[in-house]
């Protein structure tokens, strides 16, 4: 199974992470991408619109919000979502006071 996991943490919180905690969340990240999980860090988003098929609008920014800004998002395989969730629970936001939303990923075949 696929899974799309979204970051999101706190700059500041992350600061008041032990160093040798973030060290490790940082390796763990090291050790997910040695083992193909594409992960990247969040940058600004747009939101495009194309109601009707009547042209495409495009807006600056999230179309969602939440208390803590997004961080970064990855793509896992995993055979369950309590793997998934393990293999999640030591990355940087997890340690450093922030969460990870862990998502199923479901093919979208029409």
């Amino acid at each position: 199974m696929k899974f799309v996991t979204i970051g999101y943490g706190e700059r500041a919180d992350y600061d008041r992470t032990a160093p040798a905690v973030r060290d490790e969340a940082h390796a763990h990240d090291e050790r997910l991408r040695a083992a193909g999980v594409e992960m990247g860090i969040a940058g600004a988003p747009v939101q495009v619109r194309n109601h009707g098929n009547a042209g495409t609008t495009v807006e600056d920014g999230p179309f969602l919000k939440s208390d803590l800004p997004i961080a970064g998002f990855a793509i896992i395989e995993a055979e369950s979502v309590e793997e998934a969730v393990r293999m999640v629970a030591g990355t940087p936001c997890a340690v450093a006071h922030g969460v990870v939303e862990v998502w199923p990923l479901q093919s979208a075949q029409g």
